[in-house]
């Protein structure tokens, strides 16, 4: 078979590195992709949202499956135009993937089917946002409507912080129309989690969890990214939690996304806060995460084309996914100043010897935004790369991982140093 994956980070390149272990699979394309996709395949100039470009691409290569990535080409409606052309893909359409795109809507999705979420209320008055903020005793978390690349969401540890966010977004703009609307909620205690499960419609295949993280430095401080590290599986969710997860959450989401009309074929990726044993839904995202796909492929022992196949086809319910018993962690290496501005362009030293180390203990270095230049890899992005491993405990798989990470270097390099610290009992 021939794929075409689509999107440029690590999550892309982690489900190529994964999608050429199959047996079946003859080449794979990657548009845009980046340095890492390009030892794999062949990357085609394309950008991932340029709807008619790809389906243009899938056409002229024959591909026999599109495995679209990132949101953003979700949102466009890239999944509609390539049904509708007869080409096989795995992402949901774009009606479906509203309960990613539009906070509101996934907002009023999880109130209108008893889906456990936190009190909230959408709005598009300032001033009636406002006054909303001041009902709570606690300040509230503001979370931007649209898609703001993982950096919509902010939660203030002031009421001055709550209506600065505002400001910045319905106001100043600073996310765009994205922000035009917010969703206001109140802040929940515990401990975050991300659940995924493979959607065909009507069912949900759920999977093995992650942790990751948001804030830029250690010890949870520093602006939100779009995801700097990550681990599975999480110590505080055991086996009969995730599958209650999956019973009142997972599969409700999809049946009501049925009920609504819209389908959902692909992901459906629940952030659950876990509280004393009970997990509330944050968000939902319609596709693999970033950077949990990183250490969740590196646990899976199934082909993954199996599973894409099925939901592509719209029938799961024959299909089984084999995990490694271990654990596994990613760490992000980004560009210095992400999730702020930032220089690329920096020749990356240690590959090689980094991918040595990490061979021996079932590892990856996972490219991100990179590209190649002049006989160099070179750091074209915030996130550059995802260093993972995997261990039989949480503290053997952290070891190794940052021994990858001592391997590799470019300028201003900058990563956290506690990415699954906590799970290791340190």
């Amino acid at each position: 078979m021939k794929l075409l994956i689509i999107g440029s980070g690590a999550r892309e390149h982690a489900m190529a590195w994964k999608l050429a272990q199959s047996r079946r699979v003859s080449s794979i394309f990657c548009a845009p992709g980046n340095a890492g996709t390009a030892a794999l395949g062949t990357n085609l100039p394309i950008a991932a949202t340029d709807v008619a470009a790809i389906a243009d691409a899938a056409r002229r290569h024959r591909i026999d499956l599109v495995v679209v990535g990132p949101e953003g080409p979700l949102a466009a409606g890239l999944v509609d135009v390539l049904q509708a052309q007869g080409v096989p893909v795995f992402g949901p359409t774009r009606a479906a993937a509203a309960l990613e795109w539009s906070k509101a809507f996934a907002k009023e999705i999880m109130v209108r089917y008893g889906i456990p979420c936190a009190r909230g209320e959408r709005f598009t008055d300032f001033r009636l946002a406002c006054a909303y903020v001041d009902t709570f005793s606690v300040a509230p978390v503001i979370k931007a409507d649209g898609l703001a690349q993982g950096k919509g969401v902010t939660v203030p540890e002031s009421r001055a912080e709550a209506m600065a966010a505002l400001e910045a977004a319905m106001v100043r703009g600073v996310f765009g129309e994205a922000g035009r609307t917010v969703v206001i909620e109140e802040r929940l205690e515990g401990v975050e989690a991300s659940v995924f499960a493979f959607c065909d419609g009507e069912r949900a295949l759920t999977t093995i969890p992650a942790c990751d993280y948001k804030r830029a430095l250690d010890g949870d401080l520093g602006p939100n990214t779009g995801g700097i590290g990550s681990y599975s599986p999480p110590e505080f969710l055991d086996e009969a939690m995730v599958r209650g997860i999956g019973e009142t959450v997972m599969t409700p989401a999809v049946r009501a996304m049925a009920r609504e009309g819209k389908p959902l074929k692909g992901v459906l990726y629940a952030g659950v806060m876990v509280h004393q044993g009970k997990a509330t839904v944050l968000e939902f995202n319609c596709r693999l995460g970033d950077p949990e796909t990183q250490v969740i492929l590196l646990r899976m022992r199934s082909d993954l084309l199996d599973v894409l196949l099925a939901v592509a086809m719209g029938d799961v319910s024959q299909t089984t996914i084999e995990w490694d018993g271990g654990a596994s962690v990613g760490v992000v290496l980004a560009s210095g100043g992400y999730p702020g501005s930032y220089k690329t362009g920096y020749v990356i030293s240690g590959l090689d010897e980094a991918g040595k180390v990490l061979d021996e203990a079932g590892g990856v270095v996972f490219h991100g935004g990179t590209k190649r230049a002049g006989g160099e890899t070179v750091t074209d992005g915030g996130r550059v790369l995802t260093v993972s491993a995997r261990g039989a405990t949480m503290a053997e798989a952290r070891e190794r991982a940052y021994a990858g990470v001592g391997r590799i270097a470019f300028k201003d390099m900058q990563y956290r140093k506690d990415i699954g610290l906590r799970a290791a009992g340190r």
